[in-house]
């Protein structure tokens, strides 16, 4: 056998090992879920070259071992090869990292910079070393060694950078993750050591799958979020059931940050930063969790945290102020764990349902007022479902009720706007506000409005039959409505079912800011508008409002929202404003509508903002659709 360097003492056990974790890993990523994000491709990579490197070193000692003519040239390149893939899994744990952290500008480029140089280097350096067979000496027993290790010297160097640039940056990482990152580059030192200590060569590339593993479960796999620290959506249900098994009581604060849930942003580092120290001020043995990109709940046991009222009241102020910088509207919800709601892990549900009570930006305490609304609302949504799933056109439940609307121009009520109510057996008539909502998040909506459009159908068809003389009743239809693709077919089939000229119907649609469903509203409003349908724009001049787009959709009727009468009345610049506005609609041939007329004053102020009819309190409240008699007139009252 020829001269021997580094083949005393290997055996290629730690190789194979690091082949088969590398193939377990594979299996891993593409047998189950692993979460795929930006870095994905580079630990794929890290696996792939450690492998490599595996193969590479069981080669290289198994082809030294067999060299008898002194021809080492060989076995040199597969050496080098070898020495560059660990480099190269090196280096791409410094890139990992960079990109872990999201660093750019000249910090990314420094930092890469030098890590590039030093790869180079260090490769240069070995292949340098064995080509020349520089500091290679004989010990007593004639056996060769290399008294220049630049792999060790490179190892070392690499592993100071990535400990800096964790050190330095690393701030902004979990700190639970980091701790556990750190621990497996210590484990890693550990191998090493001790392989030196033993005379041993067998375990270097075993010494890099502690860290390749950590990657893979606390950045790949982990439900927690490295840089946030929040678990996941199912973290949470597991909690919540393991305090309910050990009848421990715990404390919980949800924030929501709408903007980021509306437009599904990345959190502002230094947001993300804010809620995980926030969080861990709170609480050091509490734990966060993400429900959705901008939505976030805190739990921790109270038994362990009796002041937390208290210290939620000293932090949100400092969270407040940071929140009002990104000029995000936030609701902040806190309380304690209730049994009820425990038992089937309903606390988004039950946060959601104080959140739509809540303005726009707020703090609430939650209370056993809450828990008796969220009770009734679950029984409104399961009423909802039944409707639904029953999808009954008669079903008592759904009530039409109607507000008529009086005309300036012949001077009575000729027109109503039909509104929906549900009347339950526990809890008799419940208002719009209470259901429509959760009927339009929950795909009931479209259901509802044919069951309403139907009886308002039916309702005409009878006013009709005994002599009465009016225009039409409106119906309001929500944009999920209008995303439906047969909404005309089915609409038109139960005008025509019910034996009523279709113009005897008209559509109260809002404004919408969404271009796709700006095309699908022109496109649905042009296909009714053929058959003599008229379309009203309800609840103008609030939210948003956008007059190019409002004059490209043929309306016939614009409704001027209440908050503009209450506008008008502030000093005769806002009356103008309003007027004049209300005048330009005039001009151009569209009816105008004020809604939320509550007394005489209010009339008058608005027949001379060119009104066209009017609608409120002054002339009716809301009432049963069969009420309608006693404003109508009949043909040959008329």
């Amino acid at each position: 056998m020829g001269a021997q360097i580094y083949l005393d003492n290997y055996s290629p056990v730690g190789d194979i090992t690091v082949m088969a974790v590398c193939m377990t890993i594979f299996a891993l990523l593409f047998g189950s879920y692993i979460k795929k994000n930006k870095n994905s491709g580079i630990f794929i990579n890290i696996v792939i070259y450690l492998g490599l490197a595996a193969i590479a070193d069981v080669i290289y000692h198994v082809s030294y071992g067999n060299i008898t003519n002194g021809d080492f040239r060989f076995v040199n390149i597969i050496r080098i090869i070898y020495h560059a893939l660990l480099f190269s899994d090196l280096l791409l744990y410094v890139v990992y990292i960079v990109a872990l952290l999201d660093l750019k500008g000249v910090r990314k480029k420094i930092i890469m910079a030098n890590s590039m140089a030093l790869y180079i280097l260090v490769i240069a350096g070995d292949v340098f070393v064995s080509v020349f067979t520089i500091g290679i000496s004989t010990d007593p027993a004639n056996r060769s060694y290399r008294m220049i290790n630049v792999f060790l010297v490179g190892y070392i160097l690499f592993l100071i950078i990535i400990v800096i640039l964790t050190l330095r940056y690393g701030r902004h990482i979990y700190k639970r993750v980091m701790m556990g990152f750190y621990a497996t580059i210590g484990l890693s030192l550990i191998i090493l050591v001790s392989q030196g200590r033993h005379n041993q060569n067998s375990f270097t590339v075993v010494s890099f799958i502690p860290p390749t593993i950590a990657i893979l479960y606390l950045l790949h796999s982990n439900p927690i979020d490295a840089m946030l620290g929040a678990a996941d959506t199912d973290s949470l249900v597991d909690s919540i059931n393991y305090y309910r098994r050990i009848k421990k009581k715990f404390l919980f604060v949800s924030l929501h940050l709408k903007e980021i849930d509306q437009e599904n942003t990345k959190l502002p580092d230094e947001l993300r930063d804010m809620i995980r120290n926030t969080a861990g001020r709170i609480s050091k043995v509490g734990s966060l969790y993400q429900l959705s990109p901008g939505h976030f709940i805190f739990i921790a046991r109270k038994d362990r945290n009796l002041d937390y009222i208290e210290k939620c009241k000293s932090m949100l102020g400092s969270v407040r102020e940071k929140l009002d910088q990104f000029a995000y509207t936030y609701r902040i919800v806190v309380g304690e764990s209730i049994d009820e709601i425990s038992l089937n892990n309903e606390y988004p549900s039950f946060i959601r349902d104080i959140e739509h009570r809540m303005a726009a930006t707020g703090i609430h305490i939650a209370d056993d007022s809450d828990i008796k609304r969220f009770r009734e609302n679950k029984y409104i949504l399961a009423q909802l479902a039944d409707i639904c799933q029953k999808n009954d056109p008669d079903d008592s439940r759904v009530l039409a009720w109607c507000q008529p609307v009086y005309s300036l121009k012949t001077g009575k009520y000729d027109t109503a706007e039909t509104l929906m109510r549900l009347d339950l057996p526990e809890t008799g008539i419940v208002a719009p506000y209470k259901f429509i909502d959760a009927a339009e998040q929950n795909g009931y909506i479209h259901t509802l409005t044919c069951i309403i459009l139907k009886k308002t159908c039916d309702e005409i068809r009878k006013l009709l039959d005994e002599g009465y003389d009016f225009k039409r009743l409106s119906v309001n239809l929500s944009v999920l409505d209008l995303r439906e693709e047969d909404l005309s077919r089915t609409a038109l089939s139960i005008i025509r079912n019910a034996g009523i000229p279709e113009n005897k119907i008209a559509f109260e649609i809002t404004e919408t800011q969404s271009e796709y469903d700006f095309i699908m509203i022109k496109s649905r409003i042009e296909e009714l508008k053929d058959h003599g349908i008229k379309f009203y724009l309800d609840d103008f001049g609030t939210g948003f409002s956008n007059m190019e787009r409002i004059l490209e959709l043929p309306f016939d009727i614009i409704k001027f929202d209440r908050s503009l009468v209450i506008a008008s009345d502030m000093n005769a610049r806002s009356e103008k404003m309003v007027g004049s506005l209300a005048g330009l609609f005039a001009q151009l041939d569209y009816a105008v509508l004020y809604e939320g007329i509550e007394d005489q004053k209010d009339e008058e102020r608005c027949r001379n903002m060119s009104a066209s009819y009017l609608q409120g309190y002054k002339y009716s409240r809301p009432i049963p659709i069969g009420e309608l008699r006693n404003f109508f007139e009949k043909a040959e009252q008329a």
